[in-house]
């Protein structure tokens, strides 16, 4: 499933998978990869300065990274471009969420913050409750 959030022409799409091979549900440690993709659907150019994530788990606890660029880069997209790079997090419960934002700054020094669509993280390991 992809989740897909735009500011300011700037869109950023996220596609959650879960990690069987390097989970271990026994232990409480459930491994998720996230690929997104970003996209300068405007007309200026810009760069990704920093990254805000707010990672919350099952039993509703919050942790926050924030940081310069994505793994290791700072990448400049102009009109037109895109850029892809895939991370992951740990959770110690079989289900969570993810939101977050980007830091862009123009050509002008303008800094302002794109939005990273909420996505959630599921695992085949989570109890199924029905209503």
């Amino acid at each position: 499933m992809s989740y897909v959030a735009t500011t300011r022409n700037i869109r950023v799409t996220v596609r959650p998978t879960y990690l069987e091979d390097q989970s271990a549900p026994k232990d409480g440690h459930f491994v998720w990869a996230y690929q997104v993709k970003i996209e300068n659907l405007g007309q200026e150019t810009v760069t990704l300065r920093s990254r805000h994530w707010r990672i919350t788990d099952a039993r509703g606890e919050l942790r926050e990274v924030r940081g310069p660029g994505v793994i290791g880069e700072q990448p400049t997209l102009e009109p037109g471009d895109s850029y892809e790079y895939t991370s992951g997090t740990p959770l110690p419960t079989p289900s969570g969420i993810m939101a977050g934002s980007y830091q862009m700054e123009n050509e002008r020094g303008e800094s302002f913050d794109v939005e990273i669509p909420a996505f959630s993280l599921d695992s085949p390991h989570q109890p199924v409750r029905l209503n």
